[in-house]
């Protein structure tokens, strides 16, 4: 069996992470799966909404195995270790750039990857036990890493943002919900009920308007100001309601 495990149920997918004796820690092995799964959901029409979950482990993902992959990436010439960061770093960027929705649902610790992991998913769901830590700066490297700095701050706010990358302390599942951090808490035996829940209104949803949404939103995230929002929005709308009148005139 992988280190991850996809499943899919009519149009919702649901990817669970299985290293539960590690605590899901990401080694090399899961990387690799992880790489080829993103590459498969990009043009998967199959898929409108994805849930991700840690399975069994005690925890949702403690972050890089530095027992194995972490010791052999310090051990790596520096281009090589820096192609292994790019790597692992961009598993972020693949949960954005694929068109379905992620939920994801965390329970105990996320730690690391696996904090970076929950940021770059589009919904949160927690666990009355989750919590985080962008424990990066806990061993000796910098809090920034893995597009905390990049997330964190846009989710709940510089001011708090800061001082978690700063200190690598811990934000419990009551504070995140707060700090505007995640949609629901919800106890563990109910988060995958509650993301289904969550995916089944959205895959009822025109699969293009969706896809469309989503984009929306990342790029809004980074757009220059309230003009550049507009256009993206304008862009969208006018194509969805083309497509549509287009289908109408074809069933006519």
């Amino acid at each position: 069996m992988g280190k991850i495990i996809f499943k899919q149920v009519e149009s919702i997918g649901y990817l669970t992470l299985n290293r539960p004796d590690k605590y899901n820690a990401v080694d090399e092995e899961m990387l690799c799966e992880f790489e080829e799964f993103i590459k498969d959901r990009m043009y998967d029409n199959s898929v409108s909404v994805l849930i991700l979950d840690g399975g069994d482990a005690k925890g949702f993902c403690a972050g890089l195995d530095m027992k194995t992959f972490g010791l052999e990436i310090f051990s790596m010439q520096p281009v090589d270790a820096y192609n292994a960061q790019a790597r692992l770093s961009r598993m972020m960027l693949g949960l954005r750039k694929i068109p379905q929705p992620v939920i994801c649902c965390v329970h105990g610790a996320a730690a690391g990857i696996g904090f970076s992991l929950a940021m770059a998913s589009d919904l949160r769901i927690l666990a009355d036990n989750a919590k985080f830590s962008a424990a990066y700066i806990n061993i000796g490297l910098g809090g920034a890493d893995m597009a905390s700095s990049y997330f964190l701050p846009r989710l709940i706010g510089s001011g708090r943002a800061n001082e978690f990358l700063l200190t690598g302390n811990w934000l419990e599942a009551e504070e995140a919900m707060s700090l505007g951090f995640a949609s629901r808490i919800v106890t563990k035996d109910k988060m995958i009920e509650t993301a289904t829940g969550l995916a089944k209104v959205m895959a009822g949803k025109n699969p293009m308007g969706l896809r469309m949404t989503k984009e929306a939103i990342n790029i809004n995230i980074d757009a220059g100001g309230l003009e550049a929002s507009l256009q993206m929005e304008d862009r969208n709308q006018m194509m969805l309601a083309f497509g549509m009148h287009v289908n109408q005139e074809k069933k006519d």
